[in-house]
């Protein structure tokens, strides 16, 4: 009986030991993942927390660069100043949002594009997003895609100039109201007519799954106009791994079409931050 008991300690003893080993060796960091990650500061940590702070917890979980959305209530040295002492990027953040489909504010969006610039080379980023594709009212959906696809035009060589890209984001209609770009085809459309490196798509996987669906198809048709990446899982908007999305074969198919570029963690963690980051990691290419 003595040593039935004492092996049966031994095989409970033994048993616990693998898990604990399997528990270490499941924790991933940055450098196990092919995928690079930008936190977005907006959705990870939520609105109305200082984003000084923000900046401090994305590095504290191992975020080597960080995005966020409109600039223009922030401090934008002293967000500088932090990422550079922290050894951070900002590789991207939203530069304009108004709508440009009635075609009226053209210049006072040429306006607004020469001042983010100035804010992108303050920050050292490369990218800027773009939205401005919100419905107008009394006029057709071309006339607005058309007005659209002008002020890009009239942009292009202001970005090319400074070397800063602009990445229109298009939406869903599912979540975000209605807009004149939903989804990859227009807005690869646009970017192909404007015909210009400086004017590509912030390719939001989460939009496009709301949208079109079939992600890995409409990535390989449109990537010569992808710009940026970013991701949330749906339902949810949460990280990849608690919804529908299979993210390892997404990246994977990103990585194979040449992207090395940051890939935006545009959504709300569930569970622990720390959770949330290994959920991520282990959904990762």
């Amino acid at each position: 009986m003595k040593l039935r008991s004492l092996k049966l300690q031994s095989v409970v003893l033994l048993g616990l030991f693998l898990s604990f080993a399997s528990s270490l060796s499941a924790h991933l960091t940055f450098d196990d993942v092919n995928t690079k990650y930008a936190a977005n500061l907006a959705l990870w940590w939520g609105k109305g927390k200082p984003t000084l702070d923000k900046i401090d917890k994305a590095h504290a979980l191992g975020f080597d660069a960080v995005e966020f959305w409109a600039y223009g209530k922030e401090d934008i040295d002293a967000i500088a100043v932090k990422t550079k002492k922290l050894g951070m990027k900002v590789v991207q953040f939203t530069a304009w949002g108004a709508p440009l489909g009635s075609g009226k504010n053209i210049d006072e969006f040429e306006a607004g594009i020469k001042e983010a610039i100035t804010v992108a080379h303050k920050l050292g980023a490369k990218k800027m997003t773009v939205v401005g594709h919100k419905w107008v009212e009394g006029y057709t959906l071309e006339e607005q895609l058309a007005n659209y696809t002008k002020a890009m035009k009239r942009v292009a060589p202001l970005c090319e100039a400074a070397d800063v890209m602009i990445i229109i984001e298009p939406f869903n209609p599912v979540d975000h109201g209605k807009n004149t770009l939903n989804g990859s085809q227009a807005a690869v459309k646009i970017c192909r007519e404007v015909d210009s490196p400086m004017i590509k798509i912030n390719w939001d996987f989460y939009h496009m799954q709301l949208t079109e669906g079939a992600l890995i198809h409409y990535l390989r048709e449109g990537y010569d106009q992808v710009g940026y990446l970013q991701l949330a899982d749906t339902p949810g908007r949460n990280q990849p791994g608690t919804g529908e999305l299979n993210y390892v074969n997404i990246l994977k198919a990103a990585h194979d079409l040449g992207y090395r570029g940051y890939v935006g963690v545009e959504c709300r963690p569930q569970g622990t931050e720390a959770e949330a980051l290994q959920q991520l990691l282990k959904n990762s290419y």
